[in-house]
This record gives C-alpha cells, sequence and structure tokens, in this order.
C-alpha cells in the first residue's frame, strides 16, 4: 500500500513538474510571439507608400532629426531657384516669387520690392531676358539655433546679345517651423541678405 501511495506522490510529482514547465514555454512562446508582433507592427508604421506617375513607391519613415541637413539645403536651394531663376513671363515671375515668400521672412520681400522700384522685372519682361541660377554649393552650420547657411551659386543672365554670367553669394539663417503645404521643409529662411552680385564674364551672342 506504501509503494502504492509512493508511486501516486511521484506522478503526482511528474504532472505539476510537467504542466510548470508546459507553463513556462507557453510563456516564453507567447512573450515571443508578441515582441515579433510589435517589432512587425513597428517597421508597418515606418513605411510609407507613395503613389506617383501611376507608381506605387515604397519610403520610410525616420526621426527629423537624421533628415536636417538635406531637409535645410533643399529649402534653401528651392528658395533660390525660386527668386532668381526667371523667365521673361510676368505671370511666372509672380507665381515664383509669392512661392518664395513662404521660405522666407521680410528680407526676401525687401529685396523683390527694391528690384521692382529698381525697374528691374520690367526690364527683363521688355528685354525678353531670363536667368538661369546653377547652385555650386551650400554650407550649413548646424551647431547653433537658428542654423546658419551660405549659398554659392553662378548665375547667368541671358539676352539676346549677351550672356553675363555673375557669382552670387548670400547668407542667412533657418528657424524651424511648422511644416505646411506651402512649406514642406518646415524652416523659415531669417535675416537673408546677398554678400556678392558681381559680373564674372560677358560672353557676346
Amino acid at each position: 500500500m506504501f509503494q502504492q501511495l509512493k508511486n501516486i506522490d511521484t506522478a503526482f510529482r511528474h504532472t505539476r513538474l510537467f504542466s510548470l514547465l508546459f507553463l513556462v514555454g507557453c510563456t516564453l512562446i507567447t512573450g515571443y510571439a508578441l515582441y515579433l508582433m510589435q517589432r512587425a507592427a513597428t517597421r508597418a508604421q515606418q513605411q510609407i507608400y507613395v503613389l506617383a506617375n501611376g507608381k506605387v513607391l515604397e519610403a520610410y519613415a525616420s526621426e527629423r532629426k537624421e533628415n536636417i541637413p538635406a531637409e535645410a539645403k533643399d529649402h534653401v536651394q528651392q528658395f533660390h531657384q525660386l527668386l532668381f531663376h526667371l523667365s521673361p513671363d510676368q505671370a511666372m515671375i509672380q507665381r515664383q516669387v509669392v512661392k518664395a515668400f513662404n521660405f522666407a521672412d521680410r528680407s526676401a520681400k525687401l529685396h523683390y520690392d527694391n528690384l521692382k522700384e529698381s525697374g528691374f522685372y520690367s526690364n527683363l519682361i521688355s528685354g525678353n531676358i531670363s536667368q538661369d541660377l546653377v547652385t555650386d554649393s551650400i554650407k550649413l552650420s548646424l551647431d547653433v539655433v537658428p542654423y546658419r547657411f551660405r549659398y554659392y551659386a553662378t548665375l547667368q543672365i541671358i539676352r539676346p546679345t549677351s550672356v553675363v554670367t555673375r557669382n552670387l553669394i548670400t547668407e542667412g539663417h533657418l528657424r524651424s517651423i511648422s511644416r505646411t503645404d506651402n512649406n514642406p521643409h518646415g524652416f523659415l529662411i531669417e535675416r537673408w541678405t546677398i554678400l556678392e552680385n558681381k559680373d564674372i564674364k560677358v560672353n557676346t551672342r
């Protein structure tokens, strides 16, 4: 009888040990499955699908601090393209200038007003003159907020009789603001000024 009780006790211990191991195993598997699900959900949230020209493109979300240099330089380049890359078309000039004003503070408006008062845009339209702007480089300092930049470019003024090549250097500061449809980078150019804008050469056509 004692042997039978001993066998029952041993069987009970084995069953309890098996149940405990089974419970631990289930807990580990469940925890690992939850971890995999969380990682997959996080990865899915970082994937963005963009429809462009009828094609689905995959993009990835990232922290803004990783993209600040690229976004800041693109903001500066787009601003200068809008303000200096011009054709003798009054409506086009007006559209570009208005867009440029969304990228900068009053310093850009003052520059435009000075050129307008001097008859620059009128002469450009009446003389069938166009301007091409080629960006050479953009120096960006991220040590201090707002970020300081210096923009280097070559400006070509194309007239019916000549092509004037000018050296353009500007500088300013970038302040972070909320992103909008008109300002997708979320930067505002402040205290923008032209340091140099002088002729390099003149070629007769």
